[in-house]
């Protein structure tokens, strides 16, 4: 794909890389996708900005991945901003979007929605869980709160849990016609790999020939360069919708020799059911079933990011009804 192309980029995450410095990034725009999210929740407007922070970064960071199902983000703190979680579906196959959803917890009492969101989430962690679905042993990585903002948590993570150095810029704001919001995130590839991405998109890869090996003072040169432009983007650039992915990037990193790939959309999804739902209470017995069963006979369960609402006939859940099921079959 030509850098110049014009397609629709609303919802969209924008592989590249920069040929000069041996660095890979992703341009995201998120307008429909961070409506939806946040729709799902009547959050003051602090947490509202750690949400839209967070999913940010996860449609940013998820696509790295050569992920089969799931990269979840979690921050978790002592404030009164207590968790933001988010989470990026792969697509299910070649050309469907990837899905994106989230949600936060708060102590109401204590928070202020006039002040900085970042430090109301006090001390705790912040961390990468990548479940690569049925049958694989899930990846979880974490390092402390860190800096100012959630994007100084994931670039503290890269570096000191990858050792990639990695830098996002980020802007987002709620408009008189809903959220508008946007990011670039580069990362400085690993100086020992004799490969480079060939496909944006689905992380294949091929050699790279001795010639354009990068010696220590390119890459560093030129990660220092990268991060210069980078500092220089701004809102109106992030968040378009005037000005293309394609053009900021030409703009920021010319030097570098830009090259895109093909982009993938992104939307809202929640892939909770009332199946899923059901097996997670299979691990309860009939006594716990009964300590959840409301004064009306059922048991009922929220979905935390989407707000689905799901009922159950008590006697059908936990391992015993599971069981006699089985012995039935």
């Amino acid at each position: 794909m030509s850098i110049g192309s014009r397609i629709a980029w609303d919802d969209t995450v924008l592989p590249f890389q920069l040929d000069r410095s041996d660095i890979r990034g992703r341009v995201v725009r998120l307008d429909g996708v961070l409506d939806e999210v946040l729709s799902q929740h009547d959050y003051p407007p602090a947490i509202e900005r750690l949400v839209a922070e967070a999913t940010l970064l996860t449609a940013l960071i998820g696509p790295t991945i050569k992920l089969r199902w799931k990269l979840s983000l979690q921050v978790r703190g002592d404030g009164p901003a207590r968790l933001v979680a988010t989470d990026y579906f792969a697509p299910n196959a070649p050309g469907e979007p990837g899905r994106l959803r989230a949600y936060a917890s708060f102590d109401r009492e204590r928070l202020d929605e006039l002040a900085d969101p970042f430090p109301q989430i006090g001390h705790g962690y912040f961390a990468v869980l990548i479940d690569q679905g049925e049958g694989t042993t899930p990846y979880s990585g974490m390092t402390p709160i860190a800096g100012t903002t959630l994007s100084d948590c994931a670039q503290t993570y890269f570096a000191q849990s990858e050792q990639l150095p990695t830098r996002f810029a980020l802007s987002f704001d709620k408009k008189a016609d809903g959220w508008r919001a946007g990011g670039v995130m580069v990362q400085k590839m690993p100086k020992a790999s004799p490969f480079v991405a060939k496909d944006g998109a689905s992380g294949e890869q091929g050699l790279l020939s001795s010639a354009d090996i990068l010696t220590d003072g390119d890459e560093m040169e030129g990660w220092t360069r990268a991060n210069a432009h980078l500092e220089t983007v701004t809102e109106a650039e992030l968040t378009g919708p005037d000005i293309q992915p394609t053009q900021l990037l030409v703009r920021l990193f010319h030097e570098e020799e830009p090259r895109v790939f093909d982009p993938a959309r992104l939307q809202f999804g929640c892939p909770c059911s009332s199946d899923r739902v059901r097996r997670s209470l299979s691990i309860y017995s009939q006594k716990d079933i009964g300590h959840m069963t409301t004064e009306d006979g059922k048991v009922t369960a929220d979905c935390q990011f989407c707000g689905a609402h799901y009922e159950f006939d008590p006697k059908t859940l936990g391992f015993e009804a599971e069981a006699r099921r089985d012995t039935d079959d």
